[in-house]
């Protein structure tokens, strides 16, 4: 069972390092599972990295010295075109007039960061669940932005990012909804997911990513693991999306609830989910409070409450429950 951990440091510095010294063996394993040879070259990234997200490439240099400087170190870091992977999750907007999202991250406990990392590169505040301690799969800024994605559903790959890095860019380079709506229509991912989005103002967006179509902006203040309809059936059926998908739009027709009881809806059956063996067990629960600029990291009966001023590091070892203990 997964250990996870809150660190804060302002610049990539010592804590980056040895968090990534840790984990890079697992990162050069699955970053090299289908040989070397099958993913881009350390200029085909760079070249990438230049033409399409040139904000970062202070930030990926620095970071791929601190990772030790090494060619699969700095192919790994500009995470294009990356070994496929899939998840389930579940996320939406609250309909209230605060500014809330809450999504269920779901996927393999053996393939997870399990950091929630505070950072202030370039001058830009973020705080989010990492993937590869550049990425992130769900995150807000110091502006009040917060974005959140879910697999698509769908089997096409191509050329592009891996999405984790994409929502990073959007995070260090946006302020608003509108801004991040461009920065997604813009960058090209390697896979179908949905990403959502939400600023301080309330004003939000679901985008459907993909690969070999061009990236779709739209008003739903939902999202599970299909884009308009469902194209992957046994997929679908697996991960029981379009009954997620139908429960969430039902929660947002109902009267109003508080925030507090439709986040625990998350902690539950039919959106929490019991796949640990599928590696589609629901690893944690976020809410993220865009005004406030606070967020919970939520699991049953354990809770982490941060913010961009109130921001302890830590560590929470989780221990999964069984369907027959829920």
């Amino acid at each position: 069972m997964p250990i996870f951990r809150a660190i804060s440091e302002d610049t990539p510095g010592p804590k980056w390092a040895a968090a990534f010294a840790d984990y890079w063996p697992a990162y050069k394993r699955w970053w090299s599972r289908e040989g070397l040879t099958g993913r881009p070259t350390y200029r085909e990234g760079l070249q990438a990295l230049r033409e399409h997200m040139p904000e970062l490439l202070p930030l990926y240099e620095m970071l791929c010295e601190l990772a030790g400087g090494g060619d699969a170190q700095a192919r790994f870091l500009s995470f294009y075109c990356p070994p496929r992977y899939l998840a389930g999750c579940s996320q939406a907007i609250w309909p209230g007039e605060e500014p809330l999202i809450v999504r269920n991250y779901d996927y393999s406990a053996e393939a997870f960061d399990a950091f929630l990392l505070k950072t202030r590169w370039q001058g830009r505040g973020v705080m989010g669940m990492s993937d590869g301690l550049f990425g992130l799969v769900d995150g807000m800024n110091d502006a009040g932005l917060a974005v959140s994605l879910t697999f698509g559903g769908r089997q096409a790959v191509g050329e592009g990012f891996g999405v984790p890095l994409i929502l990073r860019y959007v995070l260090q380079t946006c302020e608003t909804t509108e801004e991040a709506g461009r920065a997604l229509l813009r960058v090209p991912c390697h896979m179908s997911y949905n990403v959502t989005v939400l600023d301080a103002s309330r004003r939000f967006l679901t985008a459907y990513l993909a690969p070999d179509r061009p990236t779709v902006l739209t008003h739903a203040a939902v999202a599970t693991n299909h884009q308009d309809r469902v194209e992957w059936q046994s997929h679908a059926r697996l991960t029981a999306t379009v009954e997620r998908e139908r429960f969430l739009l039902q929660r947002l027709t109902l009267h109003p609830e508080t925030p507090e009881k439709f986040i625990a809806t998350f902690l539950r059956p039919p959106l929490y989910s019991l796949a640990f063996d599928a590696g589609f067990g629901t690893l944690y629960t976020a809410a993220y409070r865009p005004r406030a600029r606070a967020m919970e990291v939520m699991w049953p009966g354990s809770v982490w409450q941060k913010s961009f001023d109130d921001f302890a590091e830590g560590a929470m070892d989780i221990t999964y429950p069984t369907s027959a203990s829920v």
